[in-house]
């Protein structure tokens, strides 16, 4: 039996659905909203690597290590963009949050709020995870203020540890959340979850 298992998680209109093939189509369209490829400091698939990269995500899932999912709009079933849970070790009950991006008309609005609350829920509430972690690129200041924003703590950087698409090197920035954080954690996402509600 796999740590993470598969399952459907949805809320306020967002869905998080286990990463297919049957996504294709949906999660190149979500990439060419903003043509998100060309960002330096994320993993997004080009076009023709959509395949390759859903494909990789299952291979990676067969194997334990990440758990991706399709990010969906309930309504509609529209793909909106992706998230996984990875680096997931289960002899610690930790996983890692990351591979997330969304189309660019989504950005900024309740839905990758939404989707951490989701996936914190889970981690922390269903699985047991005692720690849930980020990583991200030194130059993703957006990525890394999100974060924060999220009460996750700074860990602290590895210097040289991955390589971007342009082939330079980057420095990662980790972040951790701790279960005993997640309550209060959690409070502050569902206020600013009804907060985005009430203004918009």
């Amino acid at each position: 039996m796999a740590f993470v298992e598969p399952v459907t998680l949805a809320q306020r209109g967002v869905r998080l659905v286990p990463l297919a093939l049957a996504h294709e189509d949906g999660l190149r369209a979500a990439a060419a909203d903003g043509e998100l490829w060309n960002l330096r400091v994320t993993s997004v698939p080009a076009p023709e690597e959509t395949r390759a990269y859903i494909e990789t995500a299952l291979q990676m899932r067969s194997e334990g290590s990440r758990f991706a999912f399709a990010v969906t709009d309930e309504a509609s079933g529209r793909v909106l963009g992706s998230t996984s849970f990875h680096d997931i070790l289960p002899a610690v009950k930790r996983v890692e949050i990351g591979y997330t991006w969304y189309a660019q008309k989504v950005q900024r609005t309740h839905v990758n709020t939404t989707c951490k609350l989701l996936m914190l829920t889970h981690a922390f509430e269903t699985l047991g995870c005692h720690v849930v972690g980020w990583r991200t690129d030194n130059y993703n200041f957006a990525s890394q203020a999100a974060i924060e924003r999220l009460g996750a703590k700074k860990d602290g950087v590895i210097r040289g540890q991955a390589l971007r698409r342009d082939g330079t090197i980057r420095d990662t920035v980790m972040y951790s959340l701790r279960s005993g954080e997640w309550p209060e954690a959690k409070a502050q996402l569902l206020y600013l979850l009804d907060k985005s509600r009430i203004s918009s």
